[in-house]
Parts: structure tokens; C-alpha cells; sequence
């Protein structure tokens, strides 16, 4: 009896023109402008089908977003063992990761292309789900559990709501790249982490002198 062939891994077969379409999204994006970007135009430059590019993503704000986020620490936001670093010295591990988002945020090859992505989400429900799925509450609970884990070792005061400091600490880097005229510095970054340590501090003692 003949030996039994094999069939074709799809799966493997797929990655190199799934790779090529999110490359040519970013390309493309970062060349022509979100407004500009095209389903067509991202299946010319990949050498793809437009009905794969259909097949696989709804639209091209959802193929930008996945292409960034390959593009963002491999794809690791949507990894639920991730978490961000802990040292035992929380404000290092603070200003660290936030020193880190300002790389981000400032690299020219992501920059536009998140801006864009950030008001498609305002407009596009689907894609919303998809960036709270796989990117807002996996980023929120890394950075829960690094608060929780401060908090268990006494950096941080039991009363603390961590949620509300998870805000505090990175929602002014993406206020101030989104609406502020100045650049974001490193600098800027480890001033939010220490103001937002002794905001947090001050006000857990206010609280427990009334």
C-alpha cells in the first residue's frame, strides 16, 4: 500500500501573503495617508487577491491595525501571560515602559498610521470591539497586575483604585500625542510617572486622615 500523502499545510502556506499585505498596509499607510490607503492598493503592493484581503479582514482599518500590532512588540498585546516588568522598584519599572511607549508613539513608521487607526475606531464599531479585544483590556489588565503586584508589596496604598492610576499614569502620554503641540520626550514621561506616584500617595493619606 502506497504511503499516505500529507495534505498541504493552508495555515503555513498563508503566512508569507498574510506577512506581505500587512507589510504593504504599513508601507502604504506611512506613503499615501490613511484617508488614501486602499484595500486595492494594499493588494497591488502585496501581490495578493483583494477577495484574500476580503477574506481576512473587513476593512482596512482592521488590516492597518493588525499590521501594527505585528509591527508592536510582535503581536504580544494580545498575549494574555504577558506582563510589563517588575523589578521591585516601581517607578523605574514605571518610567521604563513608559519611555518605551514614547519610542513608540514618536517611531515615524507607527506614529501616523496609530493616529489615523485611533480616530477609525471612533467611527468604525466593529473595529472598536476588535481594538478592545486585542489591544485596550489585555494592555489594561498588564498594567493591573503591575499595579496590584506595587500594591501587595506596600508601593502603593491598599485604597488605591487601580484602575484610576493605570489612568493616570499612562493617560496623559496619550492625551498630550494626540492634541499636545509638543513632542513626547522621555523626559515628559518620567515627570507623569512622578507626579502620578505622589498624586496617588497624597491622596490615600487624605483619605485616611478624615
Amino acid at each position: 500500500m502506497p504511503p499516505q500523502r500529507k495534505s498541504p499545510d493552508a495555515t503555513r502556506r498563508s503566512q508569507p501573503t498574510r506577512a506581505a499585505i500587512l507589510t504593504a498596509a504599513l508601507e502604504l499607510a506611512g506613503e499615501v495617508g490613511y484617508a488614501r490607503l486602499s484595500i486595492e492598493g494594499i493588494a497591488a503592493r502585496a501581490g495578493a487577491g483583494k477577495q484574500t484581503i476580503y477574506r481576512w479582514w473587513p476593512s482596512k482599518g482592521a488590516v492597518l491595525f493588525d499590521a501594527l500590532l505585528a509591527l508592536s512588540d510582535d503581536g504580544s498585546a494580545d498575549d494574555a501571560t504577558a506582563d510589563l516588568p517588575n523589578t521591585g522598584d516601581l517607578a523605574a519599572d514605571l518610567k521604563m515602559v513608559l519611555r518605551a511607549t514614547v519610542d513608540e508613539l514618536t517611531d515615524p513608521r507607527l506614529s501616523d498610521p496609530m493616529r489615523a487607526l485611533t480616530v477609525e475606531v471612533l467611527a468604525d464599531p466593529e473595529l472598536a470591539q476588535t481594538w478592545r479585544t486585542r489591544l485596550d483590556e489585555p494592555m489594561r489588565a498588564m498594567k493591573t497586575r503591575r499595579l496590584r503586584a506595587a500594591q501587595e508589596a506596600g508601593d502603593l496604598a491598599p485604597d488605591v483604585d487601580l484602575a484610576v492610576a493605570a489612568d493616570l499614569v499612562w493617560g496623559p502620554l496619550q492625551n498630550k500625542w494626540l492634541f499636545g503641540p509638543e513632542p513626547l520626550t522621555h523626559a515628559y514621561a518620567d515627570a507623569v510617572v512622578d507626579t502620578a506616584l505622589a498624586g496617588l500617595a497624597q491622596a490615600s493619606r487624605r483619605r485616611s486622615d478624615t
